[in-house]
């Protein structure tokens, strides 16, 4: 499989996160199935050119996670738990809320606002009240 995970060296995220987010993403994007094979951390370390440190660490975050599941002399697989991608596009969803609303703060919209506004972006077709 190829990995298709890049590092950027303009990113100031650690390389360990890049790769975590990264993987995340597919995930929750289904780009990578339940049960589907990881590369192995040496093969990933090579393709990217970090250190097989770096890779193992991004594996045990995502293995206390529960995005992936590593069995011994097997390799690492994206893990068969029932709603992952789900919950990961819900907890993506909260975090740009979040953003949203830090920045309507910024701006001292007023609730009613922001809220119109997200009906706005979830209808597009419809015309403003």
């Amino acid at each position: 499989m190829h990995s298709s995970l890049f590092i950027s060296q303009a990113d100031a995220r650690p390389m360990y996160l890049q790769i975590v987010e990264q993987i995340r993403q597919r995930v929750a994007a289904g780009d990578w199935p339940a049960g589907q094979e990881l590369p192995s951390i040496r093969t990933l370390a090579a393709d990217l050119r970090v250190s097989v440190i770096t890779v193992k660490r991004a594996y045990l975050d995502l293995e206390s996670e529960g995005v992936i599941v590593t069995r011994h002399g097997k390799g690492s697989f994206v893990a068969d738990a029932q709603g992952l991608a789900k919950d990961m596009r819900l907890a993506q969803l909260d975090a740009h809320l979040a953003e949203a609303g830090e920045i309507a703060r910024s701006l001292a919209m007023p609730q009613t606002e922001l809220i119109e506004r997200l009906r706005s972006a979830l209808n597009p077709q419809e015309p403003a009240e």
